[in-house]
């Protein structure tokens, strides 16, 4: 399967990758990925289901159960995935691409995503090679000697969202290969390509046969058995929260480990201090534009709440509401283009649902809320959706209270600093926010005020693979990235060695 690393083209017969080898879905049947941005078929991958499920489950248990990689040093583990982020760097343009193609974002958004997969896998290498080989406990006796020590889980499922394939991809498998486990991930059905890609570089980098296994399918039949799967130790997903509260389902009754990160609602705060010099107010404005629309609001952390204070909202919205009109749609691989399609047409369909549904209950359209017409850069085809800014909303809007996943940005406002504070945790997501205020003192006392997983203060979006990255409430459970991340792939054990035993005693004979 050489050419799967020169074209974008994929045998439709080799997309589940089980024991080291490329195969078609038992079934045979097969599936046509399509180009956001015209609607037009470009790949096939297979479709598999719950047999390639077990295929590839059984691989992978086999791989840790009787394979090296569980007890490969760490030395040697650390080097595979800087191995593998240089072969990313190495192919930074066509997976960046191939992203652009798959999912819809512009190619800059793509490359930028492939060099923050790089980095996922330096810095979880960097820390397994960094830390010590367990915690010596002092048991309070010369004679004993007593540690704790960190083993792999076991066979790991990992389920990925749609909206950043490669990227969410590596923050579950580069921790699960620095601790030593086996996987079998599930990308989503319509964005395979690029985590196809990543199997081929892990096999590349020297990764032994069956530690790497994927499955291309349907949540309904792939995801599904995954999460209840006896042989999977600990399932980690991302997506939606009705989906999410499935897996957990799923995985109750064999009590597996499971991690999920299911999305948010996400609040930013704008008090007017921040606005009150030229630089601060077009600053600001531009971070709400970047909260907003960056892969046209596709993004779990997207700041789609704008809290705004009451004195200066109407010049803000109406500059915001400006700009957010001139933003380029058009095919990501476009000169110029800012910003991309929707995932798909049922995404589309789901935006304009929510938006009709503001209207009806008060919403004021300061922009947007329309599809756009076609142009040289905007096939007919695609499902493409102006940005839009909604005005005037309240918490009982179905759009302020969901997670819309597109181009949508909704208006409240306050007054105080209290009112602030409880319009942003008013949700029952929590994964992140931000607040902007020239007060620093302010502006920290109210970020440690918000029930948000992240908060951003003075910025939007950036995270850093050292920090943990998770949501309280609906927004999931367990963490992704940094020290905490690694965790979720690990158990702990204690080992109590006793350099001199001796006879308890405790019963006659």
């Amino acid at each position: 399967m050489a050419d799967r690393a020169k074209t974008q083209e994929l045998d439709a017969q080799a997309t589940i990758h089980v024991a080291g080898e490329w195969r078609a879905a038992v079934s045979g049947a097969t599936r046509e990925i399509l180009d956001p941005a015209d609607g037009q078929g470009f790949a096939l991958v297979a479709e598999g289901d719950e047999k390639d499920t077990d295929l590839a489950v059984a691989a992978a248990r086999r791989a840790f159960d009787h394979g090296e990689w569980p007890h490969t040093p760490v030395a040697e583990r650390a080097a595979l995935l800087r191995r593998v982020a240089d072969l990313l760097v190495r192919d930074r343009e066509r997976l960046g691409l191939l992203e652009s193609r798959d999912a819809g974002k512009t190619v800059e958004e793509g490359r930028i995503d492939i060099d923050c997969v790089a980095d996922a896998f330096r810095y979880f290498a960097d820390l397994v090679a960094g830390e010590a080989p367990g915690r010596v406990v002092d048991a309070g006796s010369p004679d004993v000697h007593s540690v704790v020590v960190h083993e792999p889980v076991g066979v790991c499922a990992l389920i990925t969202p749609w909206n950043y394939p490669l990227l969410q991809a590596s923050w579950k498998i580069a921790p699960a290969l620095a601790a030593g486990n086996t996987f079998v991930v599930k990308p989503s059905e319509i964005t395979p390509l690029t985590t196809i890609a990543l199997i081929d570089l892990l096999t590349e980098a020297g990764l032994p046969v069956g530690v790497a296994g994927i499955v291309t399918g349907p949540g309904h039949s792939v995801g599904a058995r995954l999460a209840e799967h006896p042989d999977v130790d600990l399932v980690s997903f991302t997506g939606g929260l009705a989906s999410g509260t499935k897996v957990a389902q799923a995985a109750a009754p064999s009590v597996k480990k499971v991690a999920l990160e299911l999305g948010g609602k996400n609040p930013n705060v704008v008090f007017a201090d921040a606005c009150a010099t030229d630089e601060g107010f077009d600053t600001a404005v531009d971070q709400a534009l970047n909260a907003a629309f960056i892969h046209s609001g596709q993004v779990c952390s997207a700041g789609a709440r704008l809290i705004v204070e009451e004195s200066v909202r109407e010049r803000f919205v109406a500059e915001l509401a400006r700009r957010a009109s001139r933003i380029r749609l058009g095919r990501g691989t476009e000169d110029a283009v800012e910003c991309g399609p929707l995932v798909s047409e049922q995404q589309r369909a789901k935006v304009e649902d929510y938006v009709a549904s503001a209207l009806a209950e008060g919403a004021v359209l300061r922009t947007g809320g329309r599809r756009p017409e076609a142009a040289p850069e905007r096939p007919a085809g695609g499902y493409f959706y102006e940005p839009t800014v909604l005005d005037q909303c309240h918490r009982e809007m179905r759009v302020v209270r969901e997670e819309v996943f597109g181009p949508v940005l909704t208006v409240e406002t306050f007054r105080t600093e209290d009112e602030a504070v409880a319009l942003a945790n008013d949700t029952e997501y929590g994964l992140a926010g931000g607040v902007w205020s020239a007060d620093a003192g302010r502006a920290r006392r109210v970020a440690g005020r918000l029930r948000h997983g992240t908060v951003w203060i003075n910025d939007f979006h950036p995270y850093l693979p050292q920090a943990e990255w998770g949501g309280f409430g609906k927004s999931g459970v367990g963490r992704e990235l940094g020290p905490a991340g690694l965790a979720e792939y690990r158990e702990t054990k204690h080992v109590y060695q006793n350099l001199a035993p001796k006879p308890v005693r405790w019963f006659a004979g």
